[in-house]
């Protein structure tokens, strides 16, 4: 079984990059197709991969706009010739999953979201903060993006979800069932201590849609104290909500945000996002997590036993919950053991057995 792994592009590093770290070490054999590859933007393991980039890759400064040479994509993708090999598996929120396949070629889409600059465009626009003219004009832009989009995704012969929300938004955007397959944790990088200091955490990029003010403000009500580990466009605005409680550490380094979670009280996780990674970082560190009732949360976190909810993005809401929080007691081995169930070998194991299950299914079709 020959395997080709495609993905949208490889210029940051992030849960999406994990995921192709993680396949990567089930079939180190496969090359990686993709439109554009930033080594130094990405851990040393990559270098050791066979990634394959497109004509864009020599376009200079690519990383800097990736993002508005949204046009060049559907050439980028349906150029690659797969046609060598039995199994397409794609990681994409945009368009990997536009590869075109051969006749009895599996074509398996490991997919975080159909894409959210196409169907929630308002949500998406706010997050990248662009300025009045080009919300006005990137809906024209995109309209024919969108729907390329849809014609491939009817040529995706299984789509996996990284959760039950991807996977609602795929049966209604695509009309399609999918296969939930939760992205890897990696818990052996966070372990239980016995240091209880007496701080709350929140690690997060500082973008306004991460909605962090939330919790600058309820803390600076309740005059707990609050660390911020991450940086972005909005720390400059929250910095000046910030009450004498509330300290900003900036990025710090992955040994060093380990010791932070190990050692909090809680995390906090104000926002609502796809999965969410960070919430079982924390729980593997042994941390109960206080978070915002949506999303990718609500897979992860198990109230009363691994964390407490709050159920509007509020300050006031938020800072009942941190007041139910000091008198509730968490077991750290029990919210250990919960982690675990998310680990990157639990999530190696299902994506490699998802594969072979559904190839041998199609060459079983295709002998009789």
């Amino acid at each position: 079984m020959k395997i080709a792994i495609v993905h949208d592009y490889l210029n940051q590093f992030g849960g999406a990059e994990r995921v192709i770290s993680a396949l990567n070490q089930i079939y180190p054999e496969a090359p990686i197709f993709t439109s554009i590859y930033n080594e130094s933007h990405l851990p040393d393991n990559f270098k050791r991969m066979d990634i394959r980039t497109s004509f864009m890759q020599n376009i200079p400064f690519i990383s800097s706009f990736f993002k508005i040479a949204f046009p060049f994509y559907p050439l980028v993708f349906e150029g690659f010739d797969l046609s060598a090999f039995d199994v397409i598996l794609s990681s994409s929120s945009a368009f990997a999953k536009g590869v075109k396949k051969r006749a009895g070629q599996l074509h398996i889409c490991y997919c975080y979201t159909p894409a959210r600059f196409l169907y929630r465009y308002e949500d998406y626009v706010q997050r990248e903060g662009f300025p009045g003219p080009v919300k006005a004009l990137l809906p024209y832009l995109l309209e024919p993006i969108k729907k390329w989009d849809i014609e491939n995704s009817r040529r995706v012969d299984h789509f996996v979800a990284i959760s039950k929300t991807v996977a609602e938004r795929i049966r209604q955007i695509y009309g399609r069932e999918s296969d939930i397959i939760f992205p890897p944790v990696e818990t052996d990088l966070f372990r239980p201590v016995t240091i209880d200091s007496d701080y709350f955490l929140i690690v997060s990029r500082l973008n306004p849609y991460k909605r962090t003010d939330i919790a600058v403000e309820a803390f600076g009500r309740l005059d707990l104290p609050l660390k911020i580990i991450g940086d972005g466009p909005d720390r400059r605005r929250l910095e000046k909500m910030a009450g004498p409680s509330i300290e900003f550490l900036g990025r710090r380094p992955d040994n060093v945000v380990a010791k932070y979670l190990a050692e909090c009280r809680a995390l906090v996780f104000p926002g609502e996002e796809d999965f969410g990674i960070v919430p079982l970082e924390a729980m593997a560190s042994g941390r109960p997590v206080i978070a915002y009732r949506a999303g990718g949360a609500l897979e992860t976190v198990s109230e009363g036993e691994t964390g407490l909810f709050f159920d509007r993005q509020t300050p006031a809401a938020l800072a009942s919950a941190v007041e139910r929080f000091r008198f509730s007691v968490f077991d750290k081995q029990r919210i250990r053991e919960h982690a675990l169930k998310f680990d990157k070998k639990v999530f190696k194991a299902m994506i490699e057995r998802f594969v072979s299950e559904k190839y041998e299914k199609r060459s079983k079709t295709e002998q009789s």
